[in-house]
């Protein structure tokens, strides 16, 4: 069958079973009944802390076929999956399905527990690296799944992904289970991804190496989740943590991308007293942030709230009384910790208070703007950020999907042209968000609008700013780089794409 986005999707996918295939952004609203949740009660003087991670997976109760998670607050900087990992293999377990919210580099270990079956399946928000190589050669025996933010906090809270053990990397943690993520050598500031996993998971595991007499202070994830408490002497190194500064461009083109953002910005009549943003961590996105910081000085503007993945930047401004408060779910840089742990106008957000769509009311519902980026996208404004030029899985959503669908105005920054490839292509190879979220594409070369937004069109034309239509901007592009060939692909899927409510958006087809 066909899905809303016309990508051919199968009924039933072996590994994953019958599919619902993406009918539109919000077809599958309405009431929702949350998971039970299994909870082992402690008795009066019961010690949580255990002498090692193998222990605690012998307690657990761990067996063949069931699945465990992970949270990427230490990003590429973990060892707590790979250490895991480790003991489940030297205990003779298989079969065992990882739900890590992302996957870095750093867990190429993981490749081998595929080939050796010790790993079978994997959920994931985003993979980079070998393991997201392996899967697009076609190694894991079921079937990635391959989610957003919002999305996997609406997995756990359905049960449509169950957890048997979850094992949180802990940057402090005490001896009844209190954890943050503000204090200790891998402080890593706010644990949004981590907080479905606790609240809903069977058997819940603190990792630590700063275990601090009770009680800790302050407490994010409370010792009401957790069943046992280990102490490591490192759960991840603070280089690949975070990084001192997240940085502007300096590039031209990238500059002049990010100004002509902060127009259209300007132009939709958003940008005024109460305004609220979110964008990522690249120098473009960045810029823009930039521009708009000038902007709202100049006319003394004074925002509501900036929010998602928080850089020393969006600090900045914060600090400089340009928004009033941050929504935090995951701090990116050390002035961002140090903001998170000093400020309380400075606020942590779960996973899914940021963007699960099936809950009261979600983070991202309230967004004014948030920029984007692009692997690619097509002339229907569907955008591809999970796989690569050459089809090998390079990321995934995050947490595009989720405020793309949020937003007011959903804005992809992005240079026509990269490595000698065009940005803009008839199809992209994965859907990852659907082109009825996306607004506006600006890349050097012009900006293009969603025909959908007439609103927006009409706003934009007494301005200056260089509007053409997508397929100008597709044309233009080949131009410059001609057509590419397309990758080539085997009929085997080797991973489903989930759009944030759960329906199937697109397949992963293994690379020849």
């Amino acid at each position: 069958m066909k899905n809303a986005v016309g990508r051919e999707i199968p009924d039933n996918i072996e590994g994953i079973g019958k599919v619902k295939p993406y009918e539109g952004a919000f077809k599958n609203i309405g009431a929702i009944e949350k998971t039970k949740v299994k909870v082992s009660s402690k008795l009066p003087n019961e010690d949580k802390v255990l002498s090692s991670i193998r222990e605690s997976i012998i307690k657990c109760g761990l067996k063949d076929g069931q699945t465990i998670s992970f949270h990427h607050h230490l990003r590429n900087g973990d060892h707590v999956l790979n250490m895991v990992l480790k003991e489940i293999d030297e205990l003779g377990i298989k079969d065992i399905t990882v739900a890590a919210s992302s996957i870095f580099p750093v867990h190429q270990p993981l490749v081998e527990y595929i080939k050796k079956g010790v790993v079978t399946g994997i959920y994931a928000n985003y993979i980079s690296g070998p393991v997201a190589e392996a899967i697009s050669l076609g190694l894991l025996k079921k079937p990635v799944v391959m989610q957003s933010h919002g999305g996997r906090a609406r997995a756990i809270e359905e049960g449509d992904l169950h957890i048997d053990v979850a094992f949180i990397a802990a940057p402090t943690c005490d001896t009844y289970g209190n954890i943050n993520g503000v204090d200790g050598r891998a402080a890593c500031g706010s644990l949004g991804y981590a907080i479905p996993d606790a609240m809903y998971a069977d058997k819940v595991v603190a990792i630590t190496d700063n275990l601090v007499d009770y009680p800790a202070c302050p407490i994010e994830i409370s010792q009401e989740y957790v069943d046992y408490v280990v102490k490591v002497d490192s759960i991840g190194d603070p280089n690949g943590i975070v990084s001192g500064t997240t940085k502007i461009t300096k590039d031209p083109v990238g500059l002049k991308i990010a100004k002509m953002a902060a127009q259209v910005i300007k132009a939709s009549g958003l940008l005024k007293d109460g305004f609220s943003f979110q964008t990522g961590a690249g120098g473009t996105s960045l810029a823009v942030a930039a521009y708009l910081r000038d902007m709202m000085k100049k006319e003394n503007i004074k925002g509501s709230f900036a929010s998602g993945g928080v850089t020393g930047y969006i600090v900045e401004m914060f600090e400089e009384g340009l928004f009033d408060s941050i929504f935090d779910v995951q701090c990116f840089d050390l002035k961002a910790i140090e903001s998170y742990r000093n400020d309380k106008r400075h606020q942590g957000m779960s996973a899914s208070m940021y963007g699960n769509p099936h809950n009261k009311g979600c983070v991202v519902n309230n967004l004014d703007v948030m920029i984007l980026g692009a692997t690619e996208i097509d002339t229907d404004f569907n955008v591809n950020v999970t796989t690569g030029s050459n089809g090998i899985i390079m990321g995934g959503s995050g947490g595009h999907n989720d405020t793309a669908a949020g937003s007011k105005l959903s804005i992809v920054v992005t240079q026509l042209t990269k490595g000698r490839l065009p940005i803009v292509v008839d199809k992209v190879t994965t859907v990852t968000t659907p082109g009825e979220t996306i607004d506006v594409l600006v890349t050097e070369r012009g900006i293009a609008v969603n025909p959908n937004r007439k609103d927006l069109i009409e706003k934009l034309k007494g301005t200056n700013l260089p509007i053409v239509t997508i397929d100008e901007l597709k044309k233009t592009a080949e131009e410059l780089t001609g057509v590419p060939e397309k990758v080539e692909f085997d009929d085997k899927i080797v991973g489903v794409v989930e759009y944030r409510d759960g329906t199937i958006i697109d397949v992963l087809k293994k690379v020849k």
